[in-house]
């Protein structure tokens, strides 16, 4: 649009206005916390979930504190400015205080994709600063926020710079290889808040850091790879090139055997975090579902990978391998968990649900895995995670073992997305093992809030599955295996027991009895394994025999 001014003789021209601008500071969040302050350390940046660019706010409220950040921003005095921010997963708050005229908030609940909130705000006639934050609620699941923004007139402080294009990264490596993927690795560039990694010309993949393993490659083949850096000025020339060629494959593994009428089902660790570092044929006997925990997430939305942690002893992947075949052999279901406390993979669209499915059902074939445990902490979207693991069942046929571990506030109602995704899926889910644990009081199917820790709460909440459209042999009850396993929550084996006796026979109940009872329950799963053999393996050596002798 071209602005024309007219200039009477003896009269000055108007001054020009000053262009808005977003006066806030590293708003997308691509310099880490610069200019931001969060409250007990409750802050932290993360490459995924992100609305724009690399790199979004994490906020995780604990105890009293609602994990506020905050920044100053200069104003100009009486003038207007809009306020708005991307937000996900928990309750999100955004607000400005120290206006000099009247403070304004606005919040949403818990959302599975990015949703954004605006308000908008006028600075006083004397006020040169006003504080922007965001916050999340006591209790609640963290909170991203991305590509916030305060609109208005240049109040002196100006707004963050452009970049410049990165330069092409150097010393582009091959590392490991296995029949379907290859592992890369390349030197930092200065400026750069992503890369994209090609395959013989064509993109397939963007990443925050210096090293991407790219999957779903045919066995025995060569492929050529390069590297750009990026940043919101462009992308850069791509590296030199490098060549890669895949191993041999070792023939598909199969689906394994059947899972058991009633059925334990224990998180392994691939990760030391104290807890007894095992390999899995340290895992005890009594365990019929083993989920390796966890899978991770890759740039890409949807795709996911598996990287074995040296922490837990392995020499390589093939011995690995050949522990989840001799689990298999013995008749149990070693499967891939995706998700976790730390873990978020995004599946909000159709392309993100094919990349699940695809790396998911690669996965299975290069490790041998049974299937998949959903362990999504952080929001899900149950329409497109549903088209995610039909196409996963499509693949993987009728063999694939699949399991949820939602946390208790997901599985609330049938509204919830998913108590949603669970019904959508139900002729394809072998079981949902709900936490029963790091959760305040909930709803049982009564309409009676319970605490946790209690026979009860177990039996009152497993109810509202049981009769929210899920067949007993779909619901399972989820506890640590000790004190030490989870924050809040931890019950006794014989509490456990006292509940599956409560919902199969009618026996053991407390204050809370069903109206009926469910003698086909599927059984009891605990965090983790590795918890379980730090105590002796009591857990399972109690819940173990008690779960293989139900009706």
């Amino acid at each position: 649009m071209t602005t024309a001014v007219v200039v009477t003789a003896g009269l000055a021209a108007p001054a020009a206005q000053a262009a808005d601008l977003n006066v806030a500071k590293n708003a997308g969040f691509e310099s880490g916390l610069s200019n931001w302050a969060c409250s007990a350390g409750s802050g932290a940046t993360v490459s995924s979930p992100v609305h724009g660019g690399a790199a979004a706010l994490k906020a995780t409220p604990a105890g009293q504190d609602n994990a506020r950040c905050s920044q100053t921003v200069t104003v100009k005095p009486g003038a207007t400015y809009t306020l708005s921010a991307w937000v996900q997963g928990g309750y999100a708050y955004l607000g400005a205080s120290g206006t000099g005229t009247t403070d304004v908030s606005t919040w949403t609940p818990d959302s599975s994709g990015w949703k954004q909130l605006t308000t908008s705000f006028k600075a006083g006639p004397s006020t040169t600063s006003v504080t922007v934050y965001t916050h999340g609620w006591y209790g609640q699941s963290a909170y991203y926020v991305d590509d916030l923004s305060v609109f208005g007139p240049d109040g002196g402080g100006g707004t963050d710079p452009e970049p410049g294009i990165p330069a092409a990264p150097a010393g582009l490596t091959v590392g490991a290889t296995t029949s379907s993927s290859v592992a890369l690795s390349w030197s930092g560039v200065s400026g750069a808040t992503g890369y994209n990694v090609y395959r013989s010309g064509t993109k397939v993949q963007s990443v925050t850091g210096t090293s991407a393993t790219v999957s779903g490659l045919a066995a025995d083949t060569a492929y050529d790879f390069q590297v750009a850096a990026t940043n919101s000025a462009g992308e850069s020339p791509k590296s030199a090139t490098v060549s890669g060629r895949t191993a041999p494959g070792s023939g598909d593994p199969g689906p394994g055997p059947g899972v058991p009428k009633h059925a334990l089902t224990g998180y392994w660790q691939n990760f030391n975090n104290g807890a007894t570092v095992q390999k899995l044929h340290d895992v005890q006997a009594q365990y019929d579902i083993i989920a390796v925990s966890f899978a991770d997430s890759t740039a890409t939305p949807g795709q996911i990978v598996f990287n074995l942690d040296p922490a837990v002893g392995y020499a390589d992947a093939a011995d690995f391998k050949a522990d989840i075949a001799a689990k298999k052999a013995a008749g149990k279901s070693v499967i891939i968990s995706v998700g976790g406390e730390k873990g978020n993979v995004t599946i909000n669209s159709d392309a993100s649900a094919t990349a699940f499915a695809n790396s998911a059902y690669a996965l299975m074939q290069e490790y041998g895995f049974s299937g998949v445990d959903i362990d999504l902490e952080h929001g899900i979207n149950s329409t497109y995670l549903t088209k995610a693991l039909r196409q996963l069942s499509a693949k993987a046929g009728s063999g694939l073992v699949l399991t949820m571990a939602p946390q208790t506030i997901d599985m609330q109602s049938t509204g919830t997305e998913y108590f949603k995704t669970a019904l959508a899926v139900k002729d394809i889910l072998t079981v949902v093992n709900m936490q029963y644990y790091n959760s305040g009081s909930m709803l049982g199917c009564d309409g009676k809030v319970y605490s946790q820790g209690s026979v009860d709460f177990l039996t009152a909440l497993a109810c509202i599955q049981l009769e929210g459209g899920l067949a007993p042999s779909q619901v399972g009850i989820g506890v640590p295996a000790s004190t030490r396993g989870a924050g809040s929550g931890y019950v006794s084996p014989s509490i456990v027991n006292n509940a599956l006796d409560c919902l199969t026979r009618g026996t053991g109940c407390g204050s809370f009895k069903p109206a009926k009872t469910y003698p086909g329950l599927r059984g009891a799963m605990t965090w983790s394994t590795n918890w379980d053999a730090t105590a002796g393996n009591a857990w399972s050596n109690a819940v173990g025999p008690h779960v293989h002798n139900l009706p």
